[in-house]
C-alpha cells in the first residue's frame, strides 16, 4: 500500500507542520478504506489564493477555510487509451497507475479566525479541516442535517484516533 500525500505550504501567515498534517491525512485515508497506490494533495494557501478558488469553483466571494477538489471518475481508463493497454493488442493496464483522489486546499489565516470563534487552538482547527477536506474528497457531504451529523461523528472519531492536541 502506498498512499502519497503531496503537501505544500504556499502561505506565510502561519507556520505549518507539513509532516504532522500529512500523517493525519494518511491516517484518515487509511481508515476510510483507501488502498493501493493513491495520491492526494494537501495545500496550505493564503487568503487571496483561496478566495480566487472559492469564486472560480464555488461561485462564492471571499476566502474560506477549506476547499476540496475530488478527481471524479474511474481511476482506470475506460475504453481504449493509446499505450494504456486494454481490449486489443498490447499489455493490460498497469496496476501501478495511482488513483488520483484529489486536492484539499486550506487557508490557515481563515482557520485562525475560526479557531478564535470556536475557542480552540489553530492546530485543533487545522486538524478538523484536514479531516473534513479528506472526507469530502471521499464523497462525504453535509448538505442535509442527517449527513452533517454522520460526517461530524466520523470527524470526531478520526480525530480521536489520529490527532493529539498540543494543548
Amino acid at each position: 500500500m502506498t498512499i502519497d500525500i503531496y503537501a505544500a505550504d504556499e502561505q506565510h501567515d502561519h507556520e505549518i507542520d507539513l509532516e504532522r498534517w500529512t500523517k493525519l491525512a494518511l491516517g484518515t485515508l487509511t481508515d476510510e478504506g483507501v488502498r493501493g497506490l493513491a495520491e492526494v494533495s494537501l495545500i496550505f494557501a493564503d487568503e487571496v489564493t483561496i478566495a480566487d478558488l472559492n469564486q472560480q469553483f464555488m461561485g462564492k466571494s471571499g476566502p474560506t477555510d477549506v476547499l476540496s477538489f475530488p478527481i471524479d471518475g474511474d481511476p482506470q481508463p475506460s475504453g481504449r487509451v493509446p499505450d494504456a493497454g486494454g481490449s486489443g493488442p498490447g499489455e493490460p493496464p498497469s496496476p501501478e497507475i495511482p488513483q488520483l483522489i484529489g486536492d484539499v486546499v486550506l487557508c490557515p489565516a481563515v482557520a485562525a479566525r475560526n479557531a478564535l470563534d470556536h475557542l480552540v487552538s489553530l492546530d485543533d482547527e487545522i486538524a478538523l479541516l484536514v479531516v473534513h477536506g479528506i472526507l469530502h474528497l471521499l464523497g462525504w457531504d453535509h448538505a442535509e442535517d442527517e449527513e452533517a451529523e454522520r460526517m461530524e461523528a466520523r470527524e470526531r472519531e478520526l480525530l480521536s484516533r489520529h490527532y493529539r492536541s498540543a494543548a
